[in-house]
């Protein structure tokens, strides 16, 4: 019994502490929750607090920002109205100054017709003056000029002819002054050899017994040796020579090289034949490349294309006239260049245009057409500048001269090819010229005998002295020289000389 009422009293003591716990505990959290509410109250206090002040600063803030702008918009506004007027005055002024060209436009246009009317005036009463002036004469305006002319001519014929003399004395004298400097500067450089153009080569062997080797069994050596070069090998009596023929000179120099080479070797069969004419040929290309380069060099002529070098290098084993071509070309292209530096003119192109103004002959025997014509294919094919191939082309006038430069390529190749020793002509063509020559000066009225003299290079022309005068000798020099310049075709120039004697005989018995 006492048990359970301990129990009991436990369990009643127990559920009181549980009530009072939770009781105390929501006294705890209401308090809690009152101090937050206040310190929420708090907060908000202070925010508002904050914003009224920042919301004040910010009124301020904008009053003063307003009244800053408003006192700039013044200032603008006032700078703007000043300007305002000083266009408005500046406009004014304008259309004052436009009026008074107005009537100055009008005074000018007033003035002018006057004028035109006193000149209309003035023109009648000259033309009715001269009409006076040709009743009274007899004679035209134009008739008594031409005769004022003539007389005046006659009375002064021989002041006029010294006068004349004199001027071109002194004209001549200084072009050729300074054409000497030019051309002495540019040829004492260019002294080069000249190589002999023909179609032969001579080779000289050790002995005439290498002839027999040379030909072979039944001539199978030299028909092997001819089939692979494409020259002919004359083998004849003459002691210890072999000449080899052909028009090529490529060919010719192929076959030298080789033939050379057996001789050394001294195995002469138609497989070592083949195996050296091979090895010839590859020679002979590696020397057109080289000389194709050093003449672009020595031109200053760069950036070609190597199929162009090699070209350009075969020029080295052709002649013309007994001139080497490559040589020519080299020397051309060096006197274009100091000419064209001479006359402003682009010396880039005249050097190019120079070095390849005979490029076609590379080829002529291989491609039909002549070489000016081949040498433009060629230079188009390879993408050489418009410029340069009009420089080219002109030299020898199948295209008309379009720039400075093609006329300083023609006159440097005219004076290389003119320059003495350069260049041999034929005994026939020799003459014609000269016959031609005689035949133009003796074709011209007044003409009493002529000459050509200096191989060609001067005319001596005697007039018969009544039927020409002074001054008409002068004319038919002009004549004569324009006739040859038309009618033929030569290297360099030629002098005229027209030689005019008065004679007097008597005799004393």
């Amino acid at each position: 019994m006492s048990l359970k009422i301990i129990l009991l009293l436990l369990a009643l003591s127990g559920a009181a502490g549980i009530a009072i716990g939770y009781f105390l505990r929501l006294i705890i959290s209401l308090g809690k929750r009152g101090s937050m509410e206040l310190e929420i109250r708090k907060m908000k206090l202070d925010a508002e607090e904050r914003a009224k002040k920042i919301t004040g600063e910010a009124e301020a803030r904008a009053k003063e920002t307003e009244g800053r702008i408003t006192e700039e918009l013044k200032v603008r506004a006032a700078d703007l109205k000043q300007v305002e007027e000083r266009l408005v005055r500046k406009e004014e002024l304008l259309d004052k100054r436009q009026t008074n060209l107005d009537h100055e436009q009008e005074n000018l246009a007033k003035k002018n017709d006057e004028i035109l009317a006193a000149k209309t005036k003035l023109d009648k009463l000259s033309q009715a003056e001269q009409v006076k002036l040709e009743k009274i004469a007899g004679l035209t305006a134009e008739e008594a000029k031409n005769d004022l002319l003539k007389s005046v001519e006659k009375q002064n014929e021989s002041d006029i002819e010294s006068r004349m003399r004199k001027l071109e004395i002194s004209g001549n004298e200084k072009l050729e002054h300074r054409a000497n400097e030019i051309l002495v500067t540019a040829v004492h450089r260019l002294g080069n050899s000249v190589v002999s153009d023909v179609l032969a080569t001579t080779i000289s062997i050790p002995n005439d017994e290498l002839k027999g080797k040379i030909i072979g069994k039944e001539g199978r050596n030299i028909r092997a040796f001819e089939r692979a070069t494409g020259v002919d090998v004359i083998v004849d009596d003459t002691p210890g020579t072999i000449t080899l023929s052909s028009y090529d000179p490529i060919r010719r120099q192929i076959a030298r090289i080789a033939l050379e080479n057996l001789i050394l070797d001294g195995r002469i069969q138609p497989a070592k034949i083949e195996e050296s004419v091979q090895k010839a040929e590859q020679e002979i290309n590696n020397i057109i490349k080289k000389k194709g380069a050093e003449a672009a060099f020595e031109a200053k002529v760069p950036n070609l294309d190597p199929k162009l070098i090699m070209i350009l290098g075969r020029l080295y084993f052709r002649s013309s006239y007994g001139q080497n071509v490559l040589d020519h070309s080299v020397e051309v292209a060096h006197m274009a260049g100091m000419l064209a530096a001479e006359l402003g003119a682009n010396e880039g192109v005249a050097r190019a245009g120079a070095l390849f103004h005979d490029i076609g002959k590379a080829v002529d025997h291989e491609v039909p057409g002549t070489h000016v014509e081949i040498g433009r294919r060629i230079l188009q094919k390879f993408g050489v500048s418009e410029e340069v191939v009009k420089a080219m082309q002109a030299h020898h006038e199948e295209y008309p001269y379009e720039t400075p430069e093609s006329m300083i390529v023609q006159v440097a190749d005219a004076i290389s090819g003119a320059r003495p020793g350069a260049r041999r002509d034929s005994v026939e063509n020799y003459i014609k010229r000269l016959t031609e020559l005689e035949a133009i000066a003796n074709n011209q009225p007044g003409v009493e005998k002529s000459y050509a003299i200096a191989a060609g290079r001067e005319v001596r022309v005697i007039v018969k002295p009544e039927a020409l005068s002074d001054l008409e000798c002068r004319k038919l020099a002009r004549d004569i020289a324009d006739k040859i310049e038309k009618d033929m075709q030569y290297p360099g120039e030629i002098k005229i000389s027209v030689i005019r004697e008065t004679r007097v005989i008597e005799y004393a018995r």
